[in-house]
């Protein structure tokens, strides 16, 4: 007798069954669905109210999160209950699809955090705004505030199409060739909160951008602006990216995509997942484990065949810039007005922060701020007369424009002040390391960056940072294994191998991780000041710091 292999949990091939508590609740009730309760039920029973399978499942679908419980050290993060790890607060993430906020949904997201979540406020890494400290009782009265602007906490976590990222200078920037914020509005209105999406196997990561200045290789889908030679300015289309403890870098379709196509495009790519992805495992249950499975030839051939019914054009990879773009400092706009982007310590900010933020943009008549997936933040829309004024106010307010290297390129993660999978602290260990590396080295000529997080599963990218650190516990005390010289193709010197060929594709890299290389976070400060020296020493004319560490010996390293 023959007997059946053992199915993933693939609804195209027949598997509906859930497979696991995550998809088993999902059947049960849509994620979408328990906003009704927050409004009717949980707002007025408060936290001891809610069903379990709400509470640490389809609140997510709401951007909802409930939050550690304070005094929980990291050596008990993998052995306590979730009911034991949570407080009776949550995170809450505000939506921001392609970092774009005007004035006044700035003002709004100001109040919340100052009135209902104790003036936090972060930056995150995917231009989102995270709250914490907030109450289910004050959930309702948030989503009014926050739709009266246009904003929304809808699918901002859960297994579902994530906040789109895309260029903090899209429609203003001298490079641009084509605006896509309309496609990603488009999206935005047809697909997020549509039942038709709302179920994936995991959650779904997208980038739609014309400049390379996202981390578009570790999105679940990615475009990216491309000149066809033929039809002009386009976008190529890259799937499968995905961090976390089986870190894998995008692949290209090699297809060129027109702007209006993207739409129609990207709800192809995402229906693969809904119905191809694998629902037995959550760990193997993220798109990039099916694009590895099936290769690039396959996953085109479906898109086009099943999904799309057409061919889609084939189309050349995006032409980088020199170096990568991170908008920090003044540059022109595409009007004559200027854009300034400024550095937040690790996307760290508050409530009232906010507001002298808001202030300054009042007193100026600017209307428009952007968030970027590297924790910054840019005014837009500033005349060339006060420039240097606007600058001078913001540096007032600790949003540096002019920051040094070790500022303008570290990034950190929640960590364990409010993430129950966290093991380490983050964002105060970066502040502490920011600081004593500008005492201890100044303001360095190279570009360095590090991305701290707090476990493995590398929401701050740890695996494509210069220095990348993940949290883990070393004799008790709280440490880091270190991930060296990883990047992305965000610049041209990010080159899959050294080759005279134009059709070379730009890919990222991973890095180093070299066995039994770890520190302390007491120890942290000392070591990437030695690692820098060496660097600085070694170096050849125009060498990156990735490049020296894919060539120097570990001992170098250590």
């Amino acid at each position: 007798m023959t007997t059946r292999a053992k199915g993933q949990g693939q609804w195209a091939l027949g598997y509906r069954e859930p497979l696991n508590a995550n998809e088993r609740m999902k059947k049960d009730d849509d994620g979408l669905n328990v906003r009704a309760r927050v409004e009717n039920v949980y707002q007025y029973t408060g936290f001891a109210g809610i069903d379990p399978s709400d509470l640490r499942g389809r609140l997510r679908w709401w951007g909802l999160y409930t939050q550690r419980k304070p005094g929980i050290d990291g050596g008990r993060t993998a052995s306590l209950e979730p009911h034991e790890l949570e407080d009776e607060y949550f995170m809450l993430r505000v939506r921001i699809d392609g970092g774009q906020l005007s004035l006044e949904q700035l003002r709004v997201i100001a109040d919340i955090s100052v009135r209902y979540a104790r003036s936090s406020a972060d930056l995150t890494d995917r231009q989102n705004i995270q709250l914490h400290w907030v109450r289910i009782e004050d959930v309702p009265a948030i989503w009014k505030a926050l739709e009266a602007v246009g904003l929304s906490t809808q699918e901002a976590c859960g297994d579902v199409p994530r906040v789109i990222v895309g260029s903090p200078v899209a429609g203003v920037s001298a490079e641009e060739l084509i605006d896509p914020t309309d496609v990603i509005r488009e999206i935005e209105r047809r697909f997020v909160g549509n039942p038709e999406f709302s179920n994936l196997p995991r959650k779904f990561k997208s980038s739609i951008s014309w400049l390379p200045d996202v981390p578009y290789e570790v999105n679940d889908v990615a475009f990216v602006g491309s000149v066809h030679a033929d039809h002009g300015p386009g976008f190529d289309l890259w799937v499968g990216g995905g961090l976390a403890v089986n870190p894998m870098l995008a692949k290209r379709l090699g297809v060129w995509v027109p702007l209006n196509d993207i739409p129609e495009v990207w709800a192809g790519v995402i229906g693969i997942f809904r119905d191809y992805g694998y629902r037995r495992l959550r760990t193997k249950a993220r798109l990039k484990f099916l694009v590895n499975d099936w290769g690039v030839e396959k996953f085109r051939d479906v898109l086009e065949n099943e999904y799309l019914k057409r061919k889609l054009t084939d189309g050349p990879p995006p032409v980088l810039p020199e170096r990568p773009i991170d908008h920090i400092g003044a540059a022109p706009q595409n009007d004559g007005n200027f854009y300034l982007g400024v550095a937040p310590v690790v996307g760290r900010i508050s409530g009232e922060k906010l507001h002298a933020l808001a202030d300054v943009l009042e007193r100026h008549n600017l209307h428009r701020v952007r968030t970027t997936a590297y924790q910054k933040l840019l005014v837009l829309d500033i005349p060339p007369a006060i420039v240097d004024t606007v600058a001078a106010e913001l540096d007032q307010l600790g949003l540096s424009s002019r920051p040094s290297t070790w500022r303008r390129a570290t990034m950190a993660c929640t960590g364990i002040e409010y993430c129950k999978l966290a093991i380490v602290e983050t964002k105060a260990t970066a502040a502490t390391l920011i600081t004593e590396l500008e005492s201890r080295l100044g303001d360095v000529d190279a570009d360095i960056s590090i991305n701290i997080n707090g476990c493995p599963n590398a929401c701050a990218r740890t695996q494509v940072a210069d220095i990348g650190l993940k949290g883990i516990l070393l004799g008790g005390k709280e440490g880091f294994q270190l991930h060296l010289g990883g990047g992305l193709a965000v610049s041209a010197g990010a080159w899959a191998e050294d080759t005279d060929d134009p059709e070379e594709v730009p890919v990222g890299s991973l890095g180093r991780k070299l066995r039994g290389l770890k520190s302390t976070a007491e120890d942290l400060p000392d070591y990437v000041e030695r690692l820098t020296r060496r660097y600085l020493a070694a170096r050849a004319e125009g060498e990156t710091f990735a490049a020296w560490v894919a060539r120097a010996e570990e001992e170098a390293l250590a």
